[in-house]
C-alpha cells in the first residue's frame, strides 16, 4: 500500500509510480490518438465533408448518454471502494479481536499454555493473509502442525479452540469465561468468510465487459463529431479522455480485490506484524 501526504498537492501531481495508470494506458492512448488523427484526415482532407454533415449530429448521442455514462463509472468505482473498505474493516476487527483474546487468555492460562496462544493467534492472521493470496507458508510444525493442502485458517482456529476446551475441562477456565473466549475465537472464522466473499465474488462478468465496451465505443466515435471543430488538436484530447475513463476502470479493478500485492491493496503484511507485536507484548507483560 502506498503511504502519502494528501496535503502535498504539488508532489502528488508530479509524482509517478508503478501504480500510476498512465504507464499502463500510454500505448493505448497513443493508438487512440493516432486513430483520431486518421479519422480527422479522412473527414477533413480526403472526403472534405462540410460542417453541415450529418456526422455532426452524432454529438447529440454523446450528450444524451454522457450523464448515464458518468453515473455508471461513479457506481463502478464506488462499488469497488466498498469492497476495499469492507476488507479493511474486517482486518481491523481481526486485529482488535486478536488483542482482546490475548488479554483474556493472559490472565487465565499458565505460562506454558500462554506460549502456545502467543504463537497461534498471530499465526491465524498470517495464515489468513496467505490463504487470500493462494499461498502457504508452513509455521512451526512442532507447536501447531498444519496441512497446506487443506484450509489452513480453519486448522489454526480449530487448534486454538481445542486448547481452550482442554483448559475448560481441566478447570483453568470456567463456563462463563469459556463463553466469552469462544465468542472471540469464532469471530475469526466470520472474518475469514467475509474476506473469502470479497476475494471470490468479483464484479459480474457482463457488467465489467459492458463498461469496457461502453468506454471503447464512446471514445472511438468522438472524432466523428469533434474533428470539425478541433481539427488535429483532437489527437491529444482524445488520448486524455481515454486516460480519464479507462483509469477509473483500472483503479476499480485493482481495489475490488484488496488482498494481493498491488500498490493500492491493503497493507496486510504490516497488519500481521502489528498483531504479532501487540499479542507478544500482552503475553510478555
Amino acid at each position: 500500500m502506498i503511504h502519502y501526504n494528501p496535503k502535498s498537492w504539488f508532489a502528488l501531481i508530479f509524482r509517478f509510480n508503478k501504480a500510476d495508470t498512465l504507464r499502463e494506458l500510454f500505448p493505448l492512448m497513443l493508438s487512440v490518438s493516432i486513430y483520431a488523427g486518421a479519422v480527422t484526415f479522412l473527414l477533413m482532407d480526403v472526403f472534405k465533408l462540410e460542417e453541415t454533415s450529418i456526422l455532426r449530429k452524432v454529438i447529440y448521442v454523446h450528450q444524451t448518454i454522457g450523464f448515464v455514462f458518468s453515473l455508471l463509472l461513479a457506481f463502478r468505482i464506488n462499488s469497488a471502494y466498498d469492497r476495499w473498505w469492507e476488507g479493511r474493516k474486517i482486518w481491523g476487527s481481526l486485529t482488535n479481536n486478536s488483542r482482546n483474546l490475548a488479554i483474556k487468555l493472559k490472565h487465565l492460562v499458565s505460562d506454558e499454555d500462554a506460549a502456545f496462544f502467543n504463537y497461534a493467534i498471530p499465526l491465524y492472521a498470517r495464515s489468513l493473509r496467505d490463504h487470500l493470496r493462494d499461498e502457504y507458508e508452513p509455521g512451526d510444525q512442532a507447536i501447531l502442525p498444519t496441512n497446506g493442502d487443506k484450509h489452513v485458517p480453519n486448522q489454526i482456529a480449530s487448534a486454538i479452540i481445542k486448547q481452550v476446551y482442554r483448559l475448560n475441562k481441566e478447570g483453568q477456565i470456567n463456563p462463563e469465561q469459556l463463553v466469552s473466549i469462544t465468542a472471540e475465537i469464532t469471530s475469526f472464522t466470520d472474518f475469514c468468510g467475509g474476506c473469502e466473499r470479497i476475494r471470490k465474488t468479483p464484479i459480474p462478468f457482463s457488467y465489467s465487459v459492458f463498461i469496457k465496451k461502453f468506454i471503447f465505443t464512446y471514445i472511438i466515435t468522438l472524432p466523428f463529431t469533434w474533428a470539425f471543430d478541433l481539427k488535429y488538436f483532437i489527437m491529444p484530447i482524445i488520448g486524455f479522455i481515454l486516460f480519464v475513463f479507462a483509469s477509473i476502470e483500472l483503479i476499480a479493478e485493482e481495489i475490488e480485490d484488496p488482498f494481493g500485492y498491488d500498490a493500492n491493496d491493503l497493507p496486510l503484511d504490516n497488519i500481521c506484524e502489528n498483531i504479532e507485536k501487540h499479542v507478544g507484548e500482552i503475553f510478555a507483560a
